[in-house]
């Protein structure tokens, strides 16, 4: 976090601002069982990328003369971490997962009926704050991504335990679930900073292709990862059926017949079918095909950044594309390297 919290450094003020916002916001609620449960969601606050991606984007474009004040900025970029932040909340539902940053997750805390609810609480919550910026543009882009991110979650449950899934439908769906929420970040951001129309077209393609590198990290972590460090269970995606790149090339690496093996023990969910997936993956190409891939989508974000003035902000923003590929793949060499001494002792 570290790292992260020196690439926040020039915007730090305005973040303080979006955590006052959703405090301000949830103090509203005054009903006291409310107030608990949104008082626990503040105590784990995450990596704020969203907020952090709006709050760049219309300080990126060094114009000075927004149509919108700071208040209303924090309060985009506030709307958009409650818009993430349900979406999490139901993830966790749909998932059974018991565990969110390292701790019980609102659906283990206190059960379905309160995750669906305060979900949908955080939603309208979160329009509120857009609808009180009066601009109808910036309205219009969040309304869409947050319906394509649920057309992306529908999709994807749909789609569960289908190994024959194409590497393209599998970014259709991380586009609509995760990317499309990213980019309107960095477009909204654009937009109330008003600057040209190609400005905002460029940020709002750098917010996609930086989120479609995102999810594909996360899917690798999901598969790779420490439960400490990722603050939930590894192999929750798998646990459920959903199929992800890291699988995808793993099974399009192999012959017919270790892919029939390899999809039998997806389907087995048999004692210690993680760690042996995890191994399969390990050994193979798998995950080096996969950072090519993170790595072709960072680096098609950061040209995107190339029509922006030099600044602070600017470096930020690319600072912040290499961050993701830092956090999922700097352990790369010491995973296989690990696993190899696994090999070579048994």
């Amino acid at each position: 976090m570290e790292l992260l919290r020196k690439i926040y450094n020039p915007i730090q003020k305005e973040l303080d601002g979006v955590d006052n916002t959703l405090r301000d916001a949830f103090r509203k609620a005054k009903n006291s069982s409310i107030v608990k449960v949104t008082n626990y969601l503040l105590k784990s606050p995450g990596k704020r990328l969203r907020p952090a991606l709006v709050i760049l984007s219309a300080k990126a474009t060094l114009n000075h003369r927004p149509p919108l004040t700071t208040r209303q900025l924090t309060n985009i970029a506030a709307a958009i971490e409650l818009i993430h932040t349900a979406s999490l909340i139901h993830d966790d539902i749909v998932d059974h997962a018991a565990l969110r940053h390292n701790k019980p997750s609102i659906n283990a805390k206190w059960g379905e009926d309160v995750s669906i609810a305060l979900g949908d609480y955080l939603y309208s919550v979160a329009f509120e704050l857009v609808s009180s910026c009066d601009n109808t543009d910036i309205l219009f882009c969040i309304n869409q991504a947050t319906k394509a991110m649920c057309e992306g979650e529908l999709i994807q449950i749909c789609e569960r335990d289908n190994f024959e899934l194409l590497k393209e439908h599998y970014i259709i769906i991380v586009k609509k679930k995760t990317a499309g929420l990213f980019a309107a970040s960095c477009q909204a951001g654009a937009i109330a900073s008003n600057c040209p129309s190609y400005m905002q077209s460029a940020l709002k393609m750098y917010g996609l292709n930086f989120g479609i590198a995102f999810q594909i990290v996360d899917d690798y972590l999901d598969l790779t990862g420490e439960e400490q460090k990722l603050g939930k269970a590894p192999g929750q995606d798998i646990s459920v059926g959903e199929i992800t790149l890291p699988l995808l090339n793993l099974l399009e690496a192999v012959d017919k017949a270790e892919r029939n093996r390899l999809q039998g023990l997806l389907r087995s969910s048999r004692k210690n079918y993680l760690k042996k997936i995890r191994a399969e993956i390990l050994a193979s190409d798998a995950i080096s095909r996969t950072k090519d891939t993170t790595l072709s989508y960072i680096n098609s974000a950061k040209k995107e950044l190339k029509v922006l003035p030099d600044s602070d902000y600017r470096k930020s923003l690319f600072e912040l594309a290499d961050f993701i590929v830092r956090k999922g793949f700097s352990r790369l060499e010491q995973e296989k390297r690990s696993n190899d001494d696994e090999k070579d002792y048994s």
